[in-house]
């Protein structure tokens, strides 16, 4: 069966360090297959952020292979390349949402990728789906804030505001980066749940970065652990000694690659949602 998205033998340079022999990736093997539901779980500055910013194509490897959806992403054009993000929808843990905008809005451009030019200027003026929004929002609990402010809501409501725009787009690889970490425990259970039964009920991928380890083996088949940039393990069977071992001493130095290629800058330096 053809891989959704496949990596060999990865590397990504950290964005700070450009010119210096350190990588945020690096020497990653990875196959997924359309439908699955992972977690990525690792110490902080495992590379969890930076290995879903490198799967939504807004960080460029600097060396090995790349293939989504059977191509290489960075062998099209930039205008082609964009078009074709609206397979994906990357989520990253503070989302970019504009401090005046209304969570309505927040929330429909999350059907952005299908609309006009002039039919997302008309929804900046008068939301064009509004009862979509709050379905949407009422999926994760928040559904009173319709018509809020963004720079009104709590860290907790924004996480969750960007995910009801996850829910509207169409995207069939959902990259989610620490969705739970402004969350108390029972919302946390709530919104990963929805998450799951949204990709679900699309039959879209599912790569999901948490902190909260509990929660990635209760919830999650394949769980894959990632330590100072390299696969520490990918498995359906994780022990509670493979957590201590991944999570021990955790802040060690990575060891250099075997070779040190041109590395290329990445695509932008705030990625955004998709």
């Amino acid at each position: 069966m053809l891989s959704q998205l496949a990596l060999q033998h990865l590397y990504v340079r950290h964005p700070a360090a450009a010119g210096q022999a350190a990588w945020a990736l690096r020497d990653l093997n990875l196959n997924v297959q359309a439908g699955e539901q992972i977690a990525v779980i690792g110490p902080s500055g495992a590379g969890k952020t930076t290995l879903l910013h490198t799967l939504a194509c807004a960080q460029r490897p600097a060396g090995g292979e790349f293939s989504l959806f059977g191509q290489d992403p960075w062998q099209l054009s930039s205008a082609a390349r964009h078009r074709w993000r609206r397979q994906l929808f990357l989520a990253p843990q503070t989302p970019p949402l504009p401090a005046r905008q209304r969570v309505v809005t927040a929330v429909l451009a999350g059907r952005l990728p299908r609309w006009s030019l002039l039919h997302a200027v008309r929804n900046l003026i008068k939301p064009a789906e509004p009862q979509a929004a709050w379905e949407a929002l009422a999926r994760f609990h928040l559904q009173h804030k319709l018509y809020a402010r963004v720079d009104k809501l709590s860290g907790g409501e924004r996480q969750r505001c960007g995910l009801a725009r996850l829910l509207l787009s169409e995207a069939s690889l959902l990259l989610v980066d620490e969705p739970l970490s402004a969350l108390d425990p029972t919302l946390a259970v709530q919104t990963l749940s929805a998450l799951q039964q949204e990709a679900a009920r699309r039959q879209a991928t599912l790569i999901c970065s948490l902190h909260q380890v509990a929660l990635a083996r209760s919830h999650f088949s394949r769980i894959i652990g990632l330590r100072d940039g390299a696969i520490a393990f990918d498995s359906t069977q994780v022990s509670d000694h493979m957590i201590d071992e991944l999570y021990r001493n955790a802040g060690s130095a990575p060891s250099a690659p075997p070779e040190e290629g041109d590395a290329a800058a990445p695509l932008c330096g705030d990625p955004r949602c998709f």
